[in-house]
């Protein structure tokens, strides 16, 4: 009987996973409409280089946003990501305040990302560039993308992923604490997915 339901779950959960696995690789068939982050699914590493023995790594937990997509104009997309700098995660509550403490976070709440424009790079590739506000400062970021598809999603509606990796240098947001220790460019990847529903 116990190996009955058990084979009865593992279906049952195959079964939902190949519901929900991507059903296009191609941005041009994926449906138009509103698209909003997934916080649950959204995931921001940033690494540091440490006195040139390792890259130091934390996270940034809270992620918002959205995009408006037409598939007849794909490369028009405009997507707007917004970041709580008081998330960063190293692992170390204490070490999270110093590190949110740099940020300024109470004169500066948010850090956000307003893309302005994506040119396809490969099949699957491309080039998202935009403007990047940190620590009162905006400047122009370029972010390489991979677009892992799209499908439907476990509870309805339709669902989007994206990987992706930059770097920007945080001199040129006024970031300077601890230089003597720690690198100037920072490393940027992501994970997130979008839903509409």
């Amino acid at each position: 009987m116990l190996r009955l339901l058990v084979a009865a779950l593992a279906l049952n959960l195959l079964g939902a996973a190949a519901l929900a696995a991507p059903k296009t690789l191609d941005p041009a068939k994926v449906p138009a409409g509103a698209y909003e982050l997934d916080p649950k699914h959204a995931s921001l590493v940033v690494r540091v280089m440490h006195m040139g023995f390792s890259r130091y790594t934390m996270r940034l937990r809270t992620l918002s946003g959205g995009f408006s997509y037409d598939p007849a104009d794909w490369q028009a997309g405009k997507v707007t990501i917004v970041i709580d700098p008081k998330s960063i995660d190293t692992e170390d509550a204490a070490f999270n305040k110093t590190i949110a403490g740099w940020f300024e976070p109470d004169k500066y709440p948010t850090i956000q990302f307003v893309g302005t424009g994506l040119k396809a790079t490969g099949e699957q590739q491309g080039e998202l560039t935009g403007d990047l506000t940190f620590h009162g400062v905006t400047r122009p970021v370029t972010l390489s993308v991979v677009f892992n598809g799209a499908g439907p999603g476990l509870l309805g509606g339709v669902r989007l992923g994206f990987s992706g990796s930059g770097h920007i240098q945080r001199s040129d947001f006024h970031v300077t604490a601890m230089h003597e220790f720690v690198g100037d460019q920072v490393d940027l990847e992501f994970e997130v997915e979008f839903f509409r529903k």
